[in-house]
C-alpha cells in the first residue's frame, strides 16, 4: 500500500440551504476516519444551526467572508484568515454579507453528523 493517497474529485454532500459541500478526504469520500476535508460555497445570507462538535474544525476563507461565533464570541472572519476551533466548543457558522464566501474545513477527526452535536436536532 503507497505512503499516499490522491483525491482525484471531491464528493458532493447534499445540504439545505444552497450551501455547496466537496469532501476531499473524510467519511463520505474517502472512508478517512481521521480528518475530513472539505471546500464548501455559502450564499450571501445562509446560516446553519449551532452546534458543539466532538471534532476540532480548521476554516480557512479563501473569497467572501464568514461570520463565526464561538462560546460566544463574535468572530468576523475574511478571505486570507484562518480560525481554529477547538472540539467541544458552541459554534455558529453564517454568512449573513452580500456575497458568497467559498472556504475549506479541516475538521479532526472527521465530520459526521452524529458528531456535531447541532442545536435543532
Amino acid at each position: 500500500m503507497p505512503a499516499y493517497r490522491v483525491a482525484e474529485v471531491a464528493t458532493r454532500i447534499p445540504v439545505p440551504g444552497g450551501k455547496l459541500i466537496e469532501e476531499y478526504f473524510g467519511l463520505v469520500s474517502t472512508k478517512t476516519e481521521e480528518f475530513s476535508l472539505a471546500h464548501m460555497v455559502a450564499p450571501a445570507g445562509w446560516s446553519e444551526p449551532p452546534q458543539t462538535p466532538e471534532f476540532g474544525e480548521l476554516t480557512i476563507v479563501i473569497r467572501g467572508a464568514l461570520e463565526i461565533w464561538v462560546d460566544g464570541d463574535k468572530i468576523a472572519l475574511s478571505a486570507g484568515q484562518a480560525l481554529w476551533v477547538e472540539p467541544g466548543a458552541t459554534v455558529h457558522y453564517s454568512n449573513p454579507y452580500g456575497d458568497e464566501s467559498e472556504y475549506y474545513a479541516v475538521c479532526i477527526p472527521a465530520f459526521h453528523p452524529d458528531r456535531a452535536h447541532r442545536h435543532d436536532e
